[in-house]
């Protein structure tokens, strides 16, 4: 195997030597040999196809994270993994257009209504929590450390939406802004208090009945800019049925936007809400 000093590999692979370092750091590509005594790196000519592949990958976005693990994985697999990612990314750009659309609208005095509309009651309940203020990234684990409390702690399951797992953003969750963000797990209120002292790392707190307009997420319903359209399609729902904060009892930040996460095979049964409660008619 012909061996080639960094810069030589950084002309030929077009990689800086920043790129070369990092990725040396992260697994990503390693050199063939490191001097023991100048800490030179030396790399392989067999090494320029991996090196190529990693920099067509970054030019489409694919973090560095993913390519590590997709680059583990055997060649039929690591196609199908890219094949998935890159139809997720189609997902995205999707609600990013039509976000930009409804956005569009709305600056031009529109109320546009993206998806359809329904609402549920939901009774007083009792809820175990796990509250923190996260960016995207910490979000995610933050839902990954919640379930895997639950898994560790099994409960009883309550039916229907109401009894759903369920988060709560209690603020914009972006690269400027940390939330916070709520994971709830309903449990049977003559049940709450001993289910609490069991998982301490939840906060037991009372949720007030309360109603619910709600729209339904279908694919790609990680992806925050569908929560966006949600959002605004609830909002424009909200304004067209005289639902203003004046009207209610409990406006919708007293509640929050959430999700609810009604498990099911092959994925969960999503649905974005605003809650809120209206003033009774004298």
């Amino acid at each position: 195997m012909t061996e080639m000093s960094i810069g030589e590999f950084a002309r030929r692979s077009r990689l800086s030597p920043k790129a070369l370092r990092l990725y040396d750091d992260l697994g990503l590509l390693v050199p063939q040999r490191v001097d023991e005594v100048s800490g030179y790196r030396f790399y392989g000519d067999a090494q320029l196809d991996r090196a190529r592949l990693i920099a067509a990958l970054r030019q489409i976005d694919v973090p560095l994270a993913e390519i590590k693990a997709l680059l583990d994985l055997a060649p039929q697999r690591a196609a199908e993994r890219l094949a998935s990612l890159w139809q997720q990314a189609e997902q995205r750009h999707a609600s990013h257009r039509e976000l930009v659309s409804v956005l569009v609208q709305r600056l031009k005095g529109l109320t546009p209504v993206t998806y359809d509309v329904a609402t549920r009651m939901i009774p007083r309940r009792h809820l175990l929590c796990l509250k923190r203020n996260v960016d995207p990234d910490g979000a995610w684990a933050l839902g990954k450390e919640f379930i895997g409390i639950l898994r560790a702690h099994p409960m009883p399951k309550l039916d229907g939406r109401a009894g759903a797992a369920f988060s709560i953003f209690w603020g914009e969750v972006s690269a400027d802004s940390d939330g916070p963000v709520e994971w709830c797990r309903p449990v049977p209120d003559d049940q709450s208090d001993e289910l609490a002292a069991r998982v301490p790392e939840l906060t037991l707190r009372i949720e007030p009945a309360h109603e619910e307009a709600y729209v339904a997420l279908g694919a790609g319903a990680d992806d925050p800019a569908q929560w966006q359209l949600a959002d605004q399609s609830l909002r424009s729902w909200a304004a067209a049925h005289d639902i203003t904060p004046a009207a209610l009892s409990l406006t919708p930040e007293d509640l929050g936007v959430r999700i609810t996460y009604l498990f099911a095979e092959p994925a969960p049964d999503r649905d974005f809400a605003i809650a809120f409660a209206r003033i009774p008619q004298a």
